[in-house]
């Protein structure tokens, strides 16, 4: 097969999105945290679909209209960090052959080339050994085969059989996935979505599905990728956006020599322009200089600067229906806050101290890219700012924003009581981006406590776990595992409460009792009787207690 049209393609986006559904239960036991959240194959796998369900609905024999289907089902479908990286590596690949009708090896292995830069750049720091890795190595391969092969299939071959050896390398880049003895569970979904192209390329059937047991897996401890950096590595701290409008009077525009200019400020430099305005990207650590070089060729019209600094400290510190139902359409509001919970009375009280619309999800319950973009447009308002709440669901925030036609910024929370003190710190007099800076200031002087239950037996950091024990969390980090689920709860207190503690929020969910709260709070205020400390049913599910320690 020397060529490849709109048709054949849809049906290998069909093949693809089957196989990593058989498999995503596989590629979810790759999240190795004993947490219940472990969920990156479901939100690949509803990604996936939603790609694949737009694709089937608009398919024809020109490929690159075909391939902007996909785009699009991905990019609004995306639900978690690793669709939102699954929907960019498929924007690149669509974008780079949406004009043609059909495609050769060349450009086959190009388009996955452009993926690849495409989600690099969607990434702040992007870290090697996941599924990043796995899609530029296997990109790589293409490319070089393809400039010896004109066959299709064997570029596909080429990036599988890399596919499966750059995942096999991946615990040789995040020492973690070594110790733990397993690879990176999205490079693992993506390898799961190779394989399906390649045997609807070769009319085989599918791989069989992977019933590797649970247990088999998990023997150790997974962290997040960003606790093998520091704040301190990053050397341009501010990821700067701006979009230039070009005017008559200002100096002619020179792509080439307008990002020769840019490219000593910084890096992650991306400049993409037309015959009318040009968009740049850059993390620079002086993106006044930034704003200025832009505004010699006309007008900007959109600025938006992020302390990745910030961004990073805050970090290391049915699932297809989670959108709540929409608020009717209402008279247009000058601002709006919308945030993301899972449980009834967690809602409740992020709504009565300042929230406009609360969508429901959180841990197992990923919103997609489009339901935050539904969410704010039936808000109705002229500003918005958006708290995740989860650190799973910030990314799909940042796309939902760019989507978004009017003023729109994520406040990067990682926790509901992280999401309890942004909100808090609204101000409906400032603009976005002095919010999006205040907020975020306020939640980083907030201690997160939580209590949950282990799904399985696995040791971490020396405190032996034990499936269905409780598990006690403090800023993200297990330092109990117990058959007592008070116990839990009083070790995260003494290790986050302390002389300076001022307020105690209680969140008490599903599988906690009021009088379980009570005698948590008479706890709290017996052992530090400065503080003041309030109760709340929360409802939330997984979590018997959070903790909001300010």
């Amino acid at each position: 097969m020397k060529s490849l049209d709109g048709i054949k393609f849809a049906e290998m986006v069909q093949m693809g999105a089957h196989n990593l559904s058989q498999n995503a239960n596989f590629v979810d036991s790759l999240n190795v945290f004993p947490v219940p959240d472990g969920d990156t194959g479901t939100n690949m796998n509803l990604s996936m679909t939603s790609g694949a369900k737009e694709t089937e609905s608009n398919v024809g024999k020109h490929i690159g209209k075909t391939a902007q289907s996909l785009s699009k089902g991905l990019l609004m479908g995306a639900r978690g960090n690793s669709g939102v990286i699954l929907s960019q590596l498929f924007r690149g690949f669509g974008k780079a052959i949406e004009k043609d009708g059909e495609i050769d090896a060349i450009q086959f292995a190009n388009a996955f080339q452009a993926g690849v830069d495409t989600a690099y750049k969607a990434v702040m720091k992007p870290v090697e050994g996941t599924i990043l890795t796995v899609a530029r190595e296997a990109a790589a391969k293409a490319v070089e085969v393809a400039q010896e092969e004109d066959s299709i299939i064997a570029v596909m071959e080429a990036v599988v059989n890399e596919g499966k050896n750059s995942l096999d390398r991946t615990p040789d880049l995040l020492p973690v996935l070594k110790e733990v003895g397993v690879v990176d569970s999205g490079g693992q979904g993506l390898l799961f979505v190779y394989e399906g192209f390649l045997a609807s390329l070769k009319g085989e059937a599918l791989p069989a599905k992977n019933d590797a047991s649970l247990d088999d897996l998990i023997s150790a401890e997974h962290h997040r990728a960003q606790d093998f950096m520091s704040t301190e590595d990053i050397e341009f701290g501010y990821c700067t956006e701006i979009m230039v409008r070009f005017e008559q009077g200002k100096e002619a525009f020179d792509e080439a020599k307008f990002r020769e200019e840019l490219n000593v400020m910084g890096d992650s430099l991306l400049v993409v322009s037309d015959d009318e305005i040009a968009k740049v990207h850059i993390h620079s650590e002086t993106p006044g200089a930034v704003l200025a070089a832009g505004q010699k060729y006309g007008s900007l019209i959109k600025i938006k600067v992020d302390n990745m600094r910030e961004q990073h400290s805050s970090i290391v510190n049915s699932p297809s229906e989670t959108a709540a139902p929409a608020p009717k359409k209402q008279e247009k509001h000058p601002y709006a806050v919308v945030t993301i919970a899972m449980g009834e009375g967690v809602s409740e009280l992020l709504r009565s101290i300042g929230a406009s619309y609360v969508i429901e999800g959180g841990q197992t319950m990923n919103p997609s890219t489009e339901d935050i973009v539904k969410a704010v447009k039936d808000v109705n308002a002229e500003r918005v700012l958006i708290l995740p709440n989860n650190k799973n669901i910030v990314m799909a925030a940042e796309q939902a924003v760019e989507l978004l036609d009017i003023e729109a910024a994520v406040v990067p929370t990682k926790t509901i009581p992280q999401g309890m003190a942004a909100i808090l710190a609204f101000n409906p007099e400032s603009s976005v981006a002095d919010n999006k800076e205040g907020m975020t200031d306020a939640f980083a002087h907030v201690k997160t406590g939580q209590v949950t239950f282990a799904v399985r037996d696995t040791t971490i950091d020396g405190v032996e776990i034990h499936k269905d024990d409780y598990m006690a969390l403090a800023e993200g980090k297990i330092i109990l595992s117990t058959p007592k689920m008070l116990e839990a709860a009083k070790k995260v207190v003494t290790e986050l409460v302390d002389e300076d503690s001022e307020i105690i929020t209680i969140l008490y969910g599903e599988d906690a009792t009021e009088e379980e709260a009570n005698e948590l709070s008479s706890f709290i205020e017996e052992k530090y009787p400065d503080a003041e400390v309030e109760i709340v049913e929360g409802k939330q599910s997984l979590y018997p207690f959070i903790l909001s320690i300010e």
